[in-house]
């Protein structure tokens, strides 16, 4: 008699979450995996026939290598697990995951490719998986048949549907503005940061230094203005506009509505009349160097230069151990992305440079799921907001012509800059992903921005790009979350064996049935002779 059972409940099937790899085009060109649908079964990068199989990975052994491998051999699907706390991997498994990123992005996927979260289940099916799949190799074809028909295997589906392009979606960006005190065209200061992320995955894109680190700082330097612009002694002649970005990472689209609406769908716009420069704030939250990005190197005389010049006093007098400099990179317009922010601003003709830590946009930190709190240095993010809240405030109250020393400290006792707020904002920021798929007009991650940005700044309203559809310049799709369950399964070849020993016993049953009189006298003269003997 053969008695089988299901497993407890628990090991029977396991269901958590996955974060679906980018999917989205740009200009036309596709970019991430391609589809969303997942039902097959789980190997590991060890098992030798890879086609058709969900291919698990952990972050740990990762390389890109084995990630080609398994769409080489036409996979089913792959599956990175994550651990749980980013900080807790080693730093050189994290800087080779950075900069496998753009290249898994850049090339099409057909295949679904998802990111999990591990835990003790999931690691316990990775582990029987690895198990399974090594056993593969074995010398002997009896051991592999053995261990097949006996070894545990796992089903891999998913909850969702396939994806589909998402009609209408708007990227919402805000702006707000303090007002100078004097005549109707008095100069204009515009503060600019983007506010998404971006990586491979985008509900694991939390981007803490890019660009959380400049939004802290675009929103210090509101209150520390609107305190300033409150009494009419310390009131500047300078307008100051300050834009919080949406659609940075797809080629600063929130930036390019908002210049095409200011500059030529009005008559009356800030934009459009007397512009000093265009400030743009980009990854500023660690590091001892600050690179001041241009287009086009500032000409003497212009008030352009006289914030270079300012910059580089303010470091050199009060902050020695930072690294200065100016970064010339003209504007290739034959590539598909620009390369900072300013440049959409350079574009229009407009003076603009961005500030940021790193000395070239390629860096792997600015699109990266690895870009986490941890990784804030929220003292150097403090010193870096002084630093050009210092500068700006000396070239628009024309401090360095007035006599004023070059180690001046300005923003101190009550008008200091305030870190455990700029604490605050970033561990807000960085604690939900923020990349442009997942923000519309109605989240609340918006409207918390839109209220903080109020309490400082006048006029403050939210801007909306909405692709063409005819001709959409971005798209985004659907099915970036969903469940995945994994069902404990065994093989075909197990299936076929108990089939065999079903039909074997089926068979002795049926013999012994149609020969019972034999069988009787067979065991009746065995029976006697035992007791004979």
């Amino acid at each position: 008699l053969l008695l089988l059972g299901p497993p407890p409940a628990a090991e029977a099937a396991h269901e958590f979450t996955v974060y679906r790899m980018q999917q989205y085009e740009l200009g036309g060109q596709p970019y991430g995996t391609r589809s969303a649908v997942l039902n097959t079964e789980a190997r590991t990068v060890e098992a030798d026939v890879l086609s058709r199989r969900c291919v698990m990975m952990r972050l740990v052994d990762f390389s890109y290598e084995q990630y080609q491998k398994a769409l080489r051999q036409s996979a089913g699907a792959v599956v990175i697990i994550l651990p749980r706390s980013i900080s807790s991997v080693p730093q050189d498994v994290v800087r080779q995951f950075m900069e496998i990123e753009p290249e898994m992005l850049a090339m099409e996927t057909i295949v679904p490719v998802y990111f999990a979260v591990e835990d003790e289940e999931l690691l316990s099916i990775y582990e029987q998986t690895r198990a399974a799949s090594a056993s593969q190799g074995s010398a002997s074809a009896a051991e592999v048949l053995l261990h097949t028909a006996t070894a545990n295997g796992f089903q891999m589906v998913t909850s969702g549907a396939q994806s589909k392009a998402i009609n209408d979606w708007l990227i919402p960006s805000v702006e707000g503005r303090l007002t100078g005190l004097g005549g109707e065209d008095l100069p204009t200061v515009v503060i600019v940061a983007h506010y998404d992320s971006f990586g491979v995955a985008p509900w694991l894109s939390h981007g803490a230094d890019s660009n959380g680190s400049g939004i802290s700082v675009l929103l210090e330097l509101a209150r520390l203005f609107s305190r300033l612009y409150t009494y009419r002694r310390t009131h500047a002649g300078y307008n100051l506009l300050f834009f919080a970005s949406g659609g940075g990472k797809f080629n600063y689209q929130g930036t390019k509505r908002w210049l095409e609406d200011n500059l030529d769908h009005t008559d009356s716009s800030l934009l459009q009349d007397n512009v000093a420069f265009v400030l743009c704030l980009d990854t500023l939250g660690r590091g001892n160097s600050l690179h001041l990005h241009v287009s086009k190197p500032p000409k003497e005389g212009t008030l352009q230069h006289a914030f270079l010049r300012e910059l580089e006093m303010v470091v050199a007098s009060q902050f020695p151990e930072v690294k200065f400099s100016m970064v010339h990179k003209k504007i290739n317009l034959a590539e598909d992305m620009l390369a900072w922010e300013h440049e959409r601003f350079a574009i229009r003709r407009l003076p603009a440079f961005t500030i940021s830590h790193l000395e070239s946009h390629r860096d792997s930190l600015r699109n990266s799921i690895m870009d986490r709190r941890a990784r804030i240095d929220t003292k150097a993010l403090t010193r870096n907001t002084r630093i050009i809240a210092e500068a700006l405030t000396r070239v628009i109250y024309n401090l360095t012509d007035k006599g004023a020393p070059a180690d001046l400290q300005i923003f101190t006792d009550q008008m200091q800059i305030q870190q455990e707020q700029l604490e605050s904002v970033m561990d807000w920021l960085s604690s939900q992903p923020r990349a442009a798929q997942l923000i519309d007009k109605d989240s609340t991650f918006l409207n918390t921005l839109e209220y903080y940005m109020g309490r400082y700044l006048k006029d403050v309203k939210q801007h909306h790009v909405k692709a063409d559809k005819r001709d959409p310049e971005f798209v985004f799709y659907d099915q970036l979350k969903q469940v995945m369950n994994a069902y404990r399964v065994k093989p075909a070849i197990f299936d076929l064996l108990l089939a065999v020993c079903i039909a074997a016993y089926l068979g002795v049953a049926y013999v012994a049935v149609q020969h019972f009189g034999l069988l009787y006298k067979m065991i009746q003269r065995l029976s006697l002779k035992t007791k004979q003997q």
